[in-house]
């Protein structure tokens, strides 16, 4: 994908949802939106793992591609951490905990724009989050209570489990309007977006 920019990691068997459920599987009405259209229901989803090479290398393009079509199509991140790496799911609960006191997508940034000096790291770097969830002005007792909570956990898993349901095996996956789309390049992104605003 994107010129061989990065490869997709592979996760885990899927449990395939039926059409119908598609587009509701891809974004809940409490999932995390990046940027919100204005003018239509165009939605590009992304299941990401923070700590996945290929979902820090694909993050310039959607940071893109987000700017280009500012106001016009709505992006939402999903979370979809390798169960395998020391820090997926840490990085995951780091960041569902920012989104408590409204600061998702400041963390969301900051793993991918980070990822360089903590990914594939084989000790725990959640006091590094901490860190960041410091340098975020967060409340960090509310912080610490929240990144080991079952609610954290549980919201997480939420987005494998819909992930898994809609085919997910890999990271990052894309969806636009609830249907899998595999770009070989930002410009064929692109394309499927302008080709779903024109209809």
């Amino acid at each position: 994908m994107f010129g061989g920019a990065f490869a997709y990691q592979a996760i885990s068997a899927p449990e395939r949802a039926d059409k119908s459920e598609r587009q509701q599987l891809a974004t809940r009405s409490d999932s995390h939106r990046l940027g919100t259209s204005m003018e239509g229901s165009e939605t590009v989803v992304a299941f990401v793992d923070f700590d996945c090479d290929a979902c820090a290398n694909a993050y310039p393009v959607v940071e893109t591609l987000r700017k280009k079509y500012d106001g016009k199509v709505t992006f939402v991140a999903r979370y979809f951490p390798n169960p395998s790496p020391t820090n997926g799911n840490s990085a995951a609960y780091a960041v569902e905990s920012a989104a408590r006191q409204g600061k998702f997508q400041d963390m969301y940034q900051k793993m991918f724009e980070t990822q360089a000096d903590w990914g594939d790291s084989q000790e725990s770097k959640a006091s590094l989050f901490r860190s960041y969830a410091e340098d975020l002005g967060l409340d960090m007792a509310r912080y610490d209570a929240d990144v080991v909570s079952p609610e954290v956990a549980a919201r997480v898993k939420k987005d494998v489990d819909d992930g898994k349901k809609l085919g997910v095996t890999d990271t990052p996956s894309f969806f636009l309007n609830g249907q899998r789309i595999i770009p070989s390049s930002i410009g064929e992104f692109a394309q499927a977006i302008d080709d779903a605003l024109e209809q």
